[in-house]
């Protein structure tokens, strides 16, 4: 069973490095787990203090034998819609299930807290990454949302016209 908690500030360093490690550095992981259109950072500190900073936006990490396996951000929304965004699993213990498994967790610690629906962005470049979504119960709503360039928080796109699809999924 997987234990979310709420992260310390003190985790921070270890987040942003385990999802950069996660999201932008292939070696040794599957292609389509890492986001290629997008070079340099995922995250730093500047922009997960933003992240944490909205209303409602909750650092999850979870951890066995005191080893951090994974994390997840959540932002509680109005009528029940939470936001889900960070998902990472250490990239060195992924292709066991840890993905699905925290992914499941994040819902249901969602649910119990009142959520009905959980949404996300995905880069839409990566088909394979929302294939792995929709065999979840995510599917795209048909909204989309621009990809930041111009803001090197978010790392360089290596290529131009990057968007985001809006997945959602009832609870």
């Amino acid at each position: 069973m997987v234990e979310l908690t709420e992260a310390a500030p003190a985790d921070h360093p270890a987040v942003i490095a385990m999802t950069n490690r996660a999201f932008r550095a292939p070696a040794g992981q599957a292609a389509w787990k890492v986001e290629t259109l997008v070079g340099g950072q995922r995250i730093d500190a500047s922009l997960l203090a933003d992240d944490l900073a909205q209303p409602g936006a909750r650092l999850l990490i979870w951890r066995e034998g005191g080893q951090h396996l994974g994390h997840v951000r959540l932002d509680a929304g109005a009528d029940g819609v939470w936001h889900l965004a960070m998902l990472t699993v250490d990239p060195e213990r992924q292709d066991g299930g840890l993905g699905r498994a925290l992914l499941s967790a994040a819902e249901d610690f969602a649910r119990a807290r009142g959520a009905r629906r959980m949404h996300m962005t995905v880069v839409h470049q990566r088909p394979e990454l929302i294939a792995w979504y929709a065999r979840r119960g995510y599917a795209a709503t048909g909204e989309t949302v621009p990809f930041p360039y111009g803001d090197a928080r978010f790392g360089a796109p290596t290529q131009p016209g990057l968007y985001f699809d809006v997945l959602e999924k009832t609870l």
